[in-house]
């Protein structure tokens, strides 16, 4: 058999590793041949792939980003894309994809198996937001990343006496901001699942400075306050149909300044928290995901997904864990919410 890997949407430290471990697992164990496609979905869209042998794979555990590169390019939003990509399978001898990514990448996978593509998926994003799964890796990379920028700004802010923001990942989902900001005592997390008061948050940075210590706010990028959102929003599209979002953490600095007339300044950690190498938590996830992945394959388990469910990897239909968004739960929020101000 020869099966296919793709890595789609947005790189994340891990996708490395679960190359690595469908490789070392499928060559020996079961005797396949592996093509890796190139940039996601271009890459069967295209027919640009290259081969995958265990000593194309050696050295990868450590190794951040992808080596078959990514891109947000959506076969549904291209004229005969499901087609296209059904006969370069065909053509090149593929019989089964392996498809690892986030919502966008694995929603695609979902349809292509409805359309009578035999894939499997892995589940990547370091925002952590797909159902079906407690975990994806990339996340703790990106949550370690993040503290360890917040624990650094807590001293700069106290040597200026400033309010500083810190802008981390999370369209829909303040996962990543609520651990970050727990795990580096901010004194506000602003998540997208609960709209934020400007005036209370201009009241925390005020009590922060009345203790005569400097205010840190984390605030996930799709974090939107009760009004006003539309100044947060470009208006411009990707391939998948996602507004482009317009910088909350700078708006939110100008509008501490000018309401507490206090100095305010912005890191955006952006994609920072993409790159560099992968904790040893999502190097053994993405390890175990991939095992499982390839196992998955040989059992002829189409349309479904690797997910961590509290110790076990198992499988769930993919058009579960891409229907919904897994968010935060507003308790869980109100629990960070006692160490405000």
């Amino acid at each position: 058999m020869r099966v296919g890997i793709l890595t789609g949407g947005g790189d994340c430290p891990g996708l490395n590793a679960v190359i690595r471990a469908i490789v070392r697992r499928g060559v020996p164990e079961y005797g396949y041949e592996f093509l890796g496609f190139r940039d996601g979905w271009r890459g069967p869209l295209e027919a640009i792939a290259r081969p995958l042998d265990i000593p194309a794979v050696r050295g990868l555990l450590p190794r951040g980003g992808t080596i078959l590169g990514s891109s947000r390019t959506n076969p549904f939003a291209i004229e005969n894309g499901v087609g296209r990509i059904k006969k370069n399978l065909q053509d090149l001898g593929v019989n089964a994809l392996v498809a690892i990514g986030g919502e966008d990448t694995l929603g695609v996978a979902s349809e292509l198996h409805d359309a009578g593509v035999r894939v499997v998926g892995v589940p990547k994003t370091i925002d952590n937001d797909l159902s079906g799964t407690d975990y994806t890796f990339g996340f703790d990379t990106a949550v370690n990343i993040a503290v360890e920028a917040i624990d650094r700004l807590h001293t700069t802010a106290e040597s200026h006496h400033r309010t500083l923001i810190v802008e981390v990942m999370g369209r829909h989902a303040g996962w990543i901001a609520l651990h970050a900001g727990m795990a580096g005592g901010a004194n506000a997390i602003l998540i997208p699942e609960v709209r934020f008061d400007i005036d209370q948050v201009c009241e925390w940075v005020q009590a922060r400075f009345r203790l005569d210590y400097a205010p840190i706010i984390v605030v996930s990028e799709g974090a939107m306050p009760k009004d006003g959102e539309e100044v947060l929003l470009t208006g411009e599209k990707d391939a998948f149909g996602h507004v482009r979002l317009g910088g909350v953490g700078e708006w939110l600095g100008r509008e501490i300044e000018a309401r507490t007339g206090k100095e305010a300044r912005t890191t955006v950690l952006g994609h920072v928290q993409r790159g560099g190498t992968p904790t040893a938590r999502d190097r053994w996830l993405a390890t175990r995901f991939g095992l499982h992945a390839i196992d998955a394959v040989a059992a002829g388990q189409w349309g479904q997904m690797t997910a961590l469910r509290g110790a076990d990897i198992v499988t769930v239909p993919l058009h579960e864990a891409t229907e919904q968004l897994k968010l935060v739960d507003p308790a869980l929020y109100a629990e960070a919410a006692v160490f405000f101000g």
